[in-house]
């Protein structure tokens, strides 16, 4: 148990630091001189990790302020929308899942399930604005992303502007969901306890509720980190198509 925790703990924090590196060797690239020589640029480099360390992240490429103010502006609209999308995709994506984990379901959708799951969040937001503008006389531009107050008492024009990017988002979150739920309900599907369950009098039902939902759940909460990975990079694409002020959009348009 320690040495699974250790290692879990291990692979995040070597993660973070992966992050942290890729950001400040972007970063280098704006210091000025620094595409000159290889040089030149390992200076710039060994700078902003120096800044970095220091817990200096520098002035944003966009508006020129403190890239931490910048943040902690927008950081809320993209949690907002991925907890929005999080809801989404385990309050459909877990039942979907489930049902396409029976031999005769996966074998029967198996096509249209790759169909969609390959789907690209541009193209899912895209298709969700086309719809809501044409379908529902939704406006075409949304007005100023809601605040959280008015999240949670909200009107026409709050569903307008946070529902459909939270709607992309948790597509691909569904996706990630049913995926992960798929993999570990055939990995128990065949599994040899479930005959001796049987030949003791149980019956599927019991078996697949006592037994085997814990084993599946289990798979799809050790599942979590692609699943969030996968709300995040839908954030990214979702924020750029209905141009909301997140921190994922700031951070495409400063690179």
């Amino acid at each position: 148990m320690w040495r699974f925790a250790l290692r879990e703990s291990g692979q995040l924090l070597l993660g973070h630091f992966g992050a942290l590196l890729l950001a400040a060797m972007i970063s280098a690239l704006s210091t000025a001189g620094a595409g000159d020589s290889p040089g030149n640029y390992i200076a710039a480099l060994g700078g902003r990790l120096m800044s970095l360390a220091q817990l200096d992240f520098g002035q944003s490429a966009i508006s020129g302020n403190s890239a931490v103010q910048e943040l902690a502006a927008r950081a809320p609209v993209t949690l907002t929308l991925v907890l929005l999308g999080m809801l989404i995709a385990f309050l459909f994506g877990a039942p979907f899942g489930l049902l396409l984990s029976s031999g005769a379901v996966r074998r029967a959708t198996a096509p249209f399930v790759q169909i969609v799951s390959a789907l690209p969040v541009f193209c899912a937001g895209l298709a969700l604005a086309f719809l809501a503008r044409n379908l529902l006389g939704w406006p075409a531009s949304a007005g100023a992303f809601p605040t959280l107050q008015q999240l949670l008492h909200p009107d026409t024009a709050v569903m307008q502007t946070a529902l459909l990017p939270a709607i992309a988002i948790g597509l691909a979150g569904m996706a990630a969901v049913q995926v992960a739920l798929r993999r570990s309900a055939s990995e128990v599907q065949d599994a040899p306890f479930r005959a001796g369950l049987r030949r003791l009098g149980l019956s599927t039902l019991e078996i697949d509720r006592v037994y085997v939902a814990p084993i599946v759940f289990a798979g799809l909460f050790a599942s979590l980190g692609e699943v969030v990975l996968g709300l995040f990079s839908a954030a990214v694409v979702s924020e750029w198509v209905f141009k909301c002020p997140g921190a994922a959009d700031l951070f495409v348009k400063s690179v």
